[in-house]
């Protein structure tokens, strides 16, 4: 009892030190939450599972988040649709996002080949007293989920928050208002005054970050530690690599030589989102700190932004696809299952594929397993083991897939927004950000 009281009195004069670097100081938001992050791990680390105590205040931060995710993708991709002003700019931002979201995938999953390749992951490891994980039944198959788009009542899908069928029908509700001219010119008025005042609660909810984001790393580094990755030391070694390789070659290859734009403003600008993604593991939780990020940091206007972002939160799973294609190798290592060129591009095209519209939920991607492991032979009850082995250290590495993605939707809207004229390139260049 008195080391619980101890733990909350270190932890609470930690906060105290936050919030006065926040209004003492002129220290950013982002270096803040760069400091809760590496706070949160040393008090994790220290005190172990009495951190799990303070949890509930990470995940107060992760459902305030999540209450504007719904009506800040409606609002503003309504909005973003009704100021383009013509629906022909909207297909062609649309064909450019599509394009670069399934070419970043396609990069992504070579990395991850290419790594498990060289360092095979799965090599030496016996399952043996394994408990299987029982995979469930519910698992929708490509043609289902492009199918589901279209929803058969808008309004249950705003309120299961089924993000796609949200997305489909806030364009085709924003094209209606263009269309119709004056007459529904005050309906676009209201939507584009919803969507700036969701962004203002946004930017309040944005404040709390530093201390939800070391409530959370301290409950993951005192509950698992160090020692929940000895078995999963080298997987776990082998994903991170290679998503930095991916955030730092792909992503940073993209912003320099296509789109012409410093580096380092770039990694700067997105630092508060890709720690809020790092420590919630939810790319959908992570949307409204990503939007801020984009308009506030980068100078990508609402126009693009409201209309790529809350897509890349949804079909763009770089993170998802590297992460399936090493599995894939690591099970198909500790299986000996033999495998030939053509397997390999089949595990492409499947992670490819799987990967879109995945839940932007943590560890969502473990149950898109089955299907990948099923295209090299790997059976149900192979699947379910590889599962179970890997289920509870899935958050570590679930952590660096959602950076991963959250980075890939911020490459993609600076491209577009270059692409359309919609990018204020003084605003990117400026050191000073949130």
């Amino acid at each position: 009892m008195g080391l619980t009281i101890f733990y909350w009195i270190v932890l609470l004069s930690t906060f105290v030190g936050i919030y006065y670097l926040g209004t003492k100081t002129d220290l950013k938001l982002w270096a803040r939450v760069i400091i809760a992050l590496v706070a949160g791990a040393i008090l994790g680390f220290i005190f172990g599972d009495l951190a799990a105590s303070s949890k509930w205040i990470g995940d107060l931060f992760v459902r305030f988040i999540r209450m504007l995710v719904v009506p800040l993708i409606f609002t503003s991709l309504v909005a973003g649709v009704v100021s383009m002003g013509d629906p022909k700019r909207l297909g062609s931002i649309g064909v450019k996002t599509i394009a670069l979201y399934m070419l970043t995938t396609l990069f992504a999953i070579i990395i991850g080949l290419v790594l498990g390749t060289l360092f095979k992951p799965g090599m030496g490891i016996e399952l043996t007293g394994v408990d299987p994980f029982t995979m469930g039944s519910s698992s929708m198959s490509v043609a289902d989920r492009l199918f589901g788009i279209v929803p058969t009542n808008p309004i249950s899908s705003l309120a299961k928050g089924d993000v796609l069928p949200i997305i489909f029908f806030s364009i085709l509700l924003g094209i209606g208002i263009i269309l119709g001219g004056e007459k529904t010119k005050a309906l676009g008025d209201v939507f584009s005054a919803a969507a700036e005042a969701v962004l203002k609660i946004a930017h309040m909810v944005m404040q709390m970050a530093p201390y939800g984001v070391l409530s959370l790393i301290a409950w993951v580094a005192g509950t698992m530690g160090l020692s929940a990755l000895q078995n999963l030391f080298v997987l776990t070694v082998i994903l991170y690599v290679g998503c930095l390789i991916h955030i730092i070659f792909v992503y940073g290859g993209l912003i320099r030589f296509i789109a012409r734009l410093p580096l380092s403003n770039f990694f700067k600008g997105i630092l508060d989102a890709q720690a809020v993604a790092y420590s919630t593991s939810s790319s959908s939780a992570t949307l409204p700190v990503t939007l801020q990020c984009v308009q506030d940091n980068l100078g990508v206007k609402k126009t693009v932004a409201s209309s790529v972002l809350p897509l890349g939160a949804t079909i763009n799973m770089d993170g998802t696809a590297l992460y399936l294609g090493i599995v894939a190798l690591f099970s198909a290592q500790i299986f000996g299952v033999e495998l030939t060129f053509a397997d390999y591009l089949l595990i492409a095209m499947t992670a490819t594929l799987t990967s879109i519209g995945t839940a932007g939920i943590p560890s969502a991607s473990l149950f898109l397993l089955a299907t990948v492991l099923s295209v090299i032979g790997i059976s149900d009850a192979q699947t379910a083991l590889i599962v179970g082995f890997v289920l509870p250290f899935d958050r570590i590495l679930d952590m660096a897939r959602t950076v991963v993605n959250i980075s890939g939707d911020a490459t993609v809207s600076v491209l577009v927004a270059k692409s359309e004229g919609e990018l204020n390139e003084t605003e990117y260049r400026n050191e000073s950000v949130i």
